[in-house]
């Protein structure tokens, strides 16, 4: 199973980034390439600017088609193929909802900081039970969405784990971090870091070693 966009780099480009400068924002998707190495992969960027100062939510619909999806996109919207399904990623407040589409979740309020622009990174991520991560962080708030299987997510407050069907992990902007897949099954997420344009979606983290908390998961 393609877990990947299938459309071409130069297409996805042209046809995120008309859309998003239309809506007001650049939107980057990125090659299958990129989608397809282990660990999380970016596969789209919005230039989303200023946000307005109220609590905002991370909003994920699906839709038959791409036509679809882009027809229902609005601002702060973003189209993207991942795990042979296609999404519209939307950051809106509590009771945004777009037309038409199949509403999978709405995960927030995201704890952003006042001020500023903001770049919404969007990433898929396909790991094999023992997989683990650098230890990282966000630059900005982070949402993981799993669709299968399960991940841990180690800092120094402890751990959480994030099942199919569980609630969404919440990750807070600046904290330390490591992830390892853990269960019998693949697991594959769809993560959103809410960060500073001026910086990346991932930063390296330093002062603090996991524990081995999650090995015991």
């Amino acid at each position: 199973m393609k877990s990947y966009a299938t459309m071409s780099r130069r297409t996805r480009f042209t046809v995120s980034t008309l859309a998003g400068l239309a809506a007001g924002f650049a939107c980057f998707a990125m090659a299958p390439a990129q989608a397809a190495r282990p660990g999380a992969n970016t596969i789209a960027t919005a230039v989303l600017g200023e946000l307005p100062q109220t609590p905002l939510y991370w909003h994920l619909d699906v839709y038959p088609t791409r036509a679809a999806a882009e027809a229902a996109k609005g601002a702060r919207g973003t189209v993207v193929e991942a795990f042979d399904r296609v999404w519209l990623f939307t950051i809106a407040e509590a009771n945004w909802r777009p037309a038409g589409g199949e509403r999978i979740a709405r995960i927030g309020p995201l704890q952003l900081g006042s001020g500023g622009n903001f770049t919404a990174s969007y990433l898929q991520a396909a790991t094999s039970p023992g997989f683990q991560t650098d230890v990282h962080q966000y630059a900005g708030p982070g949402a993981l969405y799993t669709l299968s299987g399960e991940v841990c997510l180690e800092t120094p407050q402890g751990k959480l784990v994030g099942r199919a069907g569980g609630e969404p992990l919440l990750i807070a902007s600046g904290q330390p971090m490591q992830l390892t897949s853990i269960g019998t099954e693949t697991r594959r997420s769809i993560v959103l870091v809410l960060h500073d344009s001026s910086q990346p979606w991932k930063v390296p983290a330093s002062g603090w070693t996991p524990k081995g908390l999650c090995a015991s998961s």
